[in-house]
């Protein structure tokens, strides 16, 4: 609990696929600056690396991101064609396995996240149960997760409404909201990487159904007088699903940080993190790191330390 008087502190924390290992580094350097955290939200990625610093967990969380491979990746992936690309399963019992679940009710700090009800589009809050079905529900992001189902209902990725939970910290109890915003340069990395020729496999079970995702065929543009067949470099389905999704994202994450702002915005530069680099973990904490220290000055102007 808060010393009597002080402002109650609450982090928000971004969705952004595999650019969300920058939540570490931020919450590293809150930590080593005596910056008082109150109240944990996520939401997808967020909800994961919250759930972690919530549980006091943030410091064995590190050093597996840090080392995490391409080839642990792909063997944490369940492929499953049917609501999704991946079922999910063996990342649930990956970490059952390697921490205890006892709730959210019993974490060290008050933790929400925020998930997507599919058949309704209504934002889902999720505060109490166990927590790694509530991550599992915040993290599906359509498409590529199958969603989780929670109550009777089915749910998927938060980002689709609430990138950045700033509200859910508002509505927990919190003061001062500290957010960190993993979306503000999507389209930014995405003019930048166009024109880009396909990476090759990797040679992982994943690799070799993204270099499929990834072919491309030539296209028909009609140009008018005397049209003609010109081949172009088609965008594949999976940049189709990716860039639309980095739209969404971008815009919602606008539109509600400018209706619901936070205190202070942490912004990592992240843009030569794809979303599915998860091997990638220590430059993004890096990033991190540095958009946090950056912060620090105007971080502890509202928080009054």
């Amino acid at each position: 609990m808060p010393t009597p008087g002080r402002l109650r502190v609450g982090v928000a924390l971004g969705s952004g696929a595999a650019r969300g290992w920058a939540h570490i580094g931020v919450l590293q350097v809150l930590q080593e600056a005596g910056v008082p955290i109150d109240i944990v939200c996520g939401t997808s990625i967020g909800a994961l690396v919250g759930a972690a610093y919530a549980a006091g967990e943030l410091d064995r969380l590190e050093p597996w991101v840090r080392t995490l491979t391409w080839q642990q990746v792909v063997g944490l992936i369940d492929l499953k064609m049917g609501g999704g690309l991946i079922e999910g399963g063996k990342l649930v019992e990956f970490f059952r396995t390697r921490f205890t679940d006892q709730g959210i009710e019993a974490l060290s700090k008050p933790f929400g996240c925020v998930a997507t009800e599919l058949a309704t589009g209504r934002e889902v809050w999720l505060r109490e149960g166990p927590v790694i079905d509530a991550v599992r529900a915040s993290i599906a992001v359509p498409g590529l997760f199958t969603p989780a189902v929670r109550d009777g209902r089915l749910l998927v990725d938060g980002g689709l409404v609430n990138p950045v939970p700033v509200s859910l910290c508002r509505a927990m109890g919190a003061d001062v909201v500290i957010a960190v915003d993993l979306n503000w340069q999507l389209m930014v990395r995405r003019q930048r990487i166009a024109g880009r020729a396909a990476p090759q496999p990797r040679g992982g079970l994943m690799d070799a159904l993204l270099a499929r995702l990834r072919w491309r065929t030539p296209a028909t543009a009609d140009v008018g007088e005397g049209a003609r067949t010109a081949a172009v470099d088609a965008p594949s389905l999976l940049d189709v699903l990716t860039t639309s999704l980095n739209i969404v994202q971008w815009r919602i994450t606008q539109s509600r940080l400018a209706g619901e702002p936070a205190d202070v915005i942490v912004r990592p530069m992240l843009t030569d993190i794809a979303a599915m680099d998860f091997h990638r973990g220590a430059p993004a904490m890096a990033a991190g790191r540095k958009a946090a220290e950056q912060a620090l000055p105007a971080i502890r102007d509202v928080v009054g330390g």
